[in-house]
């Protein structure tokens, strides 16, 4: 049965044995499906995460994806177009369920506004990265690769310990939600700025956020007296950060780290200017879109101008994926790119040997399930300090939302075994019910983002987009039960295209086939991708791994 929602009392979480479909694969995209909306931002409208990040285009677009769901043969396979269902075509029962592109646009028409203008007609919706392919799992999904950004840089700067330090950031929602706690985590005094109280308190009541401060001063004085003590600690304020970064670069405080997870990638539905408020925003949007776009970036210009200044008197400040730098530039603030995106900055090392954020959900609904994976990974990978270290943090600082999930940094090889072994639990009952798995579109073959993913590639083929969709097609040749290509929407359009993935262990011989095909494949071309681009990392990965790739010369 599901179970109820307190904080979306009209979206149950998914769970139970009982199944509505006519299998198990069906019912767990089902369950993701509603999964999403119970830990969504704004379920009422479809919206997941990221202001305009949605599960379906439409309301009844949405109840023809769960009739199809409910319906279907698993020799079928649902076509989704921009979360809308299109067909439901006769394949075979190793192709995947679902197949979906959403928010695809031409090249030369992949702009902000034309995207609006067709998605103020009903064609078109955005599907973020993982919440129009129904893999969200809450802020969960974003807090380890957050912690991991933070340790990298404590590893570089501050002899591997981030006690006594002060990180600034902004944004609270579905993806900047992530911060306060894996700041905490990693050992920091943390402060989040967010323009929206109710996000703040949200966080705060599932535990991300420890306090909230009434005003600027009274923050400083409580992050102050953390880093004097080395003691974590992570605290909201209400307000704008295109005025608060400048008041504290104005007062001469300097900040360890500095970094922002605000909507800023969307200038309409996103990013709110100083001098308004969210219901004049939310005036705007409608009739007011130019006046909207020309405010935010110019508020933009003067948050990344104080992001800019904290660097030069010694900060570490890096773009967290939301465009800003983009936005500042266009607004005029030449040396925005001053500021390192984090992908390149910290993390390409791990990409280049296809280790990313994998995550499974328990489809049961059973915490026990997360539980007896959380002790599998411990038993096979007891030398990879990564995920040890991970999983002991999550199980005591990590709230569930939704389903039951978990998230870890696995790499080729890693995931497959992973997946697999699980599969064997749910076949012998050890599990009680199926598990899905997936990942982050931000995977090392899955994401061609020349602003974020992509940036600074070794060999200059940062925006190359083959990669995601040969990715796409090789997944389905690999079994997978639902696949989708997204590019951007919003402030996005034109900035990105990437490839999902989600593989359900229902304990079934058929299930470990799929599982072995399509996780090891899809490691396999993110590797490929690193190596094409000549990264030693890669190479290394290729040579010790047998990763199946054709070097030229």
């Amino acid at each position: 049965m599901p179970k109820a929602n307190p904080r979306h009392p009209k979206f149950p979480i998914p769970g139970g044995p009982e199944l509505r479909a006519k299998g198990w694969r069906q019912e767990a995209l089902l369950r993701l499906l509603e999964n999403v909306l119970s830990v969504g931002e704004d379920p009422d409208n479809l919206v997941v995460y990221a202001a305009l990040g949605k599960a379906a285009r439409n309301w009844a677009a949405h109840e023809g994806i769960v009739k199809a769901l409910t319906e279907m043969e698993e020799d079928q396979t649902l076509l989704i177009q921009s979360g809308k269902p299109i067909g439901l075509v006769r394949t075979h029962a190793k192709a995947p369920l679902v197949i979906m592109a959403n928010c695809n646009i031409v090249g030369q028409w992949a702009k902000a506004e034309v995207f609006y203008e067709l998605q103020r007609k009903g064609l078109i919706c955005w599907g973020g990265l993982t919440a129009g392919a129904w893999q969200y799992i809450g802020s969960q999904g974003v807090i380890q690769g957050t912690y991991e950004i933070f340790m990298r840089i404590a590893e570089r700067r501050f002899g591997g310990d981030l006690r006594g330090r002060f990180v600034l950031t902004a944004g609270l929602g579905g993806m900047g939600g992530a911060q306060p706690l894996a700041g905490r985590m990693a050992g920091a005094a943390i402060l989040c700025v967010d323009i929206d109280p109710e996000r703040a308190r949200k966080r705060q009541q599932i535990g991300y956020l420890q306090e909230i401060a009434p005003d600027l001063d009274t923050a400083l004085e409580m992050i102050g007296a953390a880093v004097k003590e080395k003691r974590a600690l992570s605290v909201g304020l209400v307000g704008n950060a295109a005025e608060v970064y400048p008041e504290i670069a104005r007062r001469g405080i300097v900040p360890d780290i500095v970094t922002d997870q605000t909507s800023a990638h969307d200038l309409v539905y996103g990013y709110v200017p100083k001098g308004m408020n969210l219901d004049q925003v939310k005036g705007l949007r409608d009739d007011g879109q130019g006046q909207l776009m020309a405010a935010s970036r110019a508020s933009i210009v003067e948050h990344v101008t104080a992001m800019l200044e904290f660097q030069k008197k010694g900060s570490e400040v890096f773009d967290n994926g939301n465009l800003i730098r983009t936005q500042a530039r266009e607004g005029g603030v030449a040396n925005a790119f001053d500021i390192p995106i984090f992908t390149e900055a910290y993390l390409r090392p791990l990409f280049a040997r296809a280790i990313g954020p994998f995550r499974w959900m328990a489809l049961s609904g059973e915490e026990s399930d997360i539980a007896r994976i959380d002790d599998l990974l411990l038993e096979m990978f007891p030398d990879n300090k990564i995920i040890t270290n991970w999983i002991r943090l999550a199980r005591e600082h990590v709230p569930f939302e939704g389903l039951p999930a978990r998230i870890a940094w696995l790499g080729h090889g890693e995931r497959t075994a992973l997946a697999r072994r699980v599969n064997a639990l749910v076949a012998d009952g050890t599990l009680k019910g199926p598990v899905a798995f997936s990942r982050d579109h931000l995977d090392a073959g899955a994401m061609a983002h020349p602003n974020i993913m992509t940036e600074r590639m070794k060999d200059g083929s940062d925006a190359i987009a083959d990669w995601p969709l040969i990715d796409a097609m090789m997944l389905c040749s690999s079994m997978a039960d639902l696949v989708v290509v997204h590019s951007g929407g919003g402030g996005y359009a034109g900035y990105m295209t990437s490839c999902g993935v989600t593989v359900i262990a229902d304990g079934t011989d058929n299930a470990d086939e799929r599982l072995d095909h399509a996780l090891t494949n899809d490691t396999a071309l993110g590797v490929m991708r690193y190596a094409d681009a000549g990264y030693e990392e890669a190479l290394d990965e290729v040579a010790k791994k047998d990763v199946p790739y054709i070097r030229l010369g």
